[in-house]
């Protein structure tokens, strides 16, 4: 490579390290060649820990919204690799602290001299509306309104947005449905790691909650290793399709350990509003459903009419 043509790539690469969006290169072996700075960021593993890996090995472990692995099957850059195409597709991918990011994957292939595809560049956008999202924080939180460990509502907040929706429900019929969530045999994570390691996973587990969730649907903290969600504008098919996705991308979440990953599964409940409903009832409703989830075994939803 000649004096200008590693001049004209560094001078491109610097470009692309100024880009909001993450970006990345793999070769036709789907081994990453390039990561940029936004990719760091919106993600936290650093360069030094992506290139010269496999994509489909590393840990971002792409997700769809239904947590099947996009890796096995579905991966964009794979396709992009195959017919020369573009390729575009919702996922979430796994942050390096062990929680969600839901993003829009774009790839495209890359193309040699004589025409042949060589590689392909995936493109990503954080979907979390993060700068929002923190300044909704900031004002919550002021208001002593969060939980100080998970950063979502505290139990306090939790029950106002309860008591705001059934009136919605009553005055104008605005149907909203309630996910009584609880982390499956969490003691077993303190006994086995310790209460430091079982407040990463609550952490964990509020931020994949939040990712998986529409910016305007709610997510709380009831207590203990229990999360209340408040799904506005749907019934009961619609309100299971959200559990199971919540489902299955808290199951498909791991904090890195020096040993194994340490992962946990939720156990769900979900009632949608009646116009009669208190916050104490439409709570114990989802509450029931949600320990018949454990009795069936637990890592799974229960609606009404199951």
């Amino acid at each position: 490579m000649g004096v200008n043509a590693q001049v004209n790539e560094t001078f491109y690469l610097g470009l692309l390290d100024k880009l909001n969006d993450g970006v990345y290169f793999v070769d036709a072996d789907m081994k990453i060649t390039y990561w940029n700075k936004a990719a760091e960021r919106i993600v936290g593993f650093a360069a030094s820990e992506c290139v010269g890996a496999h994509c489909g090995e590393h840990g971002l472990n792409h997700m769809d919204a239904h947590g099947v692995s996009l890796c096995r099957d579905g991966c964009p850059l794979e396709a992009a690799l195959r017919d020369g195409g573009g390729h575009e597709v919702e996922a979430y991918l796994r942050h390096k602290d062990g929680h969600r990011v839901p993003v829009l994957l774009r790839a495209a292939p890359i193309s040699g001299p004589q025409g042949r595809v060589v590689g392909a560049v995936g493109v990503f956008s954080d979907a979390s509306s993060r700068v929002a999202a923190i300044e909704r924080i900031r004002k919550l939180r002021a208001m002593a309104l969060l939980d100080p460990l998970t950063g979502v509502g505290n139990r306090r907040y939790t029950d106002m947005n309860i008591a705001s929706r059934l009136d919605e429900t009553r005055r104008y019929g605005w149907p909203f449905g309630l996910l009584f969530i609880d982390i499956d045999r969490f003691k077993n994570v303190n006994d086995a790691h310790g209460h430091e390691v079982g407040d990463e996973v609550l952490k964990m587990v509020a931020r994949t909650l939040l990712n998986s969730f529409r910016p305007f649907d709610f997510v709380g903290r009831w207590g203990g290793e229990e999360f209340i969600a408040l799904i506005v504008n749907v019934g009961d098919e619609r309100l299971r399709a959200v559990a199971e996705r919540a489902r299955s991308l808290v199951g498909g979440s791991h904090l890195r350990r020096a040993s194994d990953p340490v992962g946990v599964t939720v156990s769900i409940g979900a009632a949608v509003a009646r116009p009669e409903d208190t916050v104490e009832s439409l709570v114990d409703r989802a509450d029931h459903l949600m320990y018949h989830s454990k009795q069936l075994g637990r890592n799974r939803v229960t609606v009404e009419g199951d």
